[in-house]
């Protein structure tokens, strides 16, 4: 991915101050974007966007993606010419604790979003990020396709389906005769440091490294693709450029780490206990909560066949990069102005060393 097309474009974030949308951030930021973001405040404390000290370096919005008009005055004020939304309610627990809100945010958040780009000329390429698990599961052992029935199972995940659907009617609609170039991109599971969500393996993990306790494993058996989080967002950023450039590029597409990275929750954390070292294990233990997919994986052979493009890092090479960066966040947590510094320092070397 050539950076360099980024550079004096005017590009919006949704969901800038997540996990993902932080590490997206900064990136186009060093590429010498124009960035504005549109989020709630950010999702965690810590979190990636507060110790990155992103707020300082773009322009960046505090609202809720439900609030139509608040967004419309944002889309007004940056006149924006891609528009990447990263916004939702991105957690399995909580869509069950929280269904109404996850689909309110997941469901009409991308109507929104897509009736803002409607309706703002300015906006030439626009990408919606959705997930893996869009798909009907039916676990079976091969990878889904883009043509597969979309059908999630649980609140988060069928409300990513319906999100799908969505962007899919506001292109025949609307977007193929207004002349703007739309996809989806279909993510898998990501890893890398920043991310301090519930619920999340590599989270976990970090957390009880820090404090010296043991990991907490939920299902040491469930399989998913495990790819580090450069890797989609540098898709994400090749697809809303070639679009740009050509509206033949826009189209649905699987982003996942080749087969041989999809490995077990307790291979992971076998890895991340190996790597980190100090001692550490983990322990299996379930806690009986709701239902979460065993095995899933994706199929992305169309994303290798349009844009020739081949994943960067594997999969013990993303741990490696995942546990350093924690390791500094352990020894700088953020207090300082040093912390942040060599945070950013880390961030920004892992940047290099990706896209160089």
């Amino acid at each position: 991915m050539d950076l360099s097309f980024y550079k004096g474009k005017r590009v919006l974030i949704t969901g800038h101050t997540g996990f993902k949308g932080s590490w997206l951030t900064r990136i186009l930021v060093l590429a010498g974007a124009q960035v504005s973001g549109y989020a709630l405040d950010p999702p965690t404390s810590p979190a990636a966007f507060t110790l990155l000290g992103l707020t300082e370096q773009i322009h960046s919005y505090t609202g809720d993606i439900r609030d139509l008009a608040k967004l419309s005055e944002v889309f007004d004020r940056e006149q924006p010419e891609i528009v990447l939304h990263l916004a939702a309610q991105p957690i399995v627990r909580d869509s069950y604790r929280e269904p109404v809100y996850t689909y309110e945010t997941n469901v009409m958040g991308t109507v929104n979003v897509c009736e803002c780009v409607r309706t703002h000329r300015c906006v030439k390429s626009f990408l919606n990020v959705t997930t893996d698990k869009v798909y009907h599961n039916n676990e079976w052992c091969w990878g889904y396709r883009e043509d597969e029935p979309l059908d999630g199972f649980d609140p988060y995940s069928n409300s990513k389906s319906c999100s799908e659907l969505v962007t899919h009617s506001y292109i025949n609609s609307f977007f193929n005769d207004l002349g703007i170039a739309v996809s989806t991109a279909r993510a898998g599971n990501v890893i890398g440091g920043g991310d301090f969500a519930p619920d999340r393996i590599v989270p976990d993990c970090a957390r009880a490294a820090v404090a010296g306790r043991d990991i907490i494993v939920r299902n040491p058996y469930s399989t998913r693709p495990y790819q580090h989080v450069l890797e989609p967002l540098a898709v994400y950023l090749m697809i809303a450029a070639r679009q740009f450039e050509d509206r033949k590029y826009a189209g649905f597409y699987n982003v996942g780490p080749d087969e041989s990275d999809c490995v077990t929750t307790g291979e992971l954390a076998d890895t991340f206990v190996r790597l980190w070292g100090e001692n550490l294990k983990w322990i299996n233990k379930s806690d009986g909560g709701p239902h979460e997919a065993n095995f899933l994986k994706l199929d992305c052979s169309r994303l290798k066949s349009v844009f020739g493009w081949r994943p960067v890092w594997q999969f013990d090479t993303a741990m490696e990069k995942t546990v350093e960066w924690y390791k500094v966040w352990g020894a700088h947590p953020g207090d300082t102005e040093a912390d942040r510094r060599a945070l950013r320092e880390i961030t920004d070397r892992q940047i290099a060393g990706f896209f160089g």
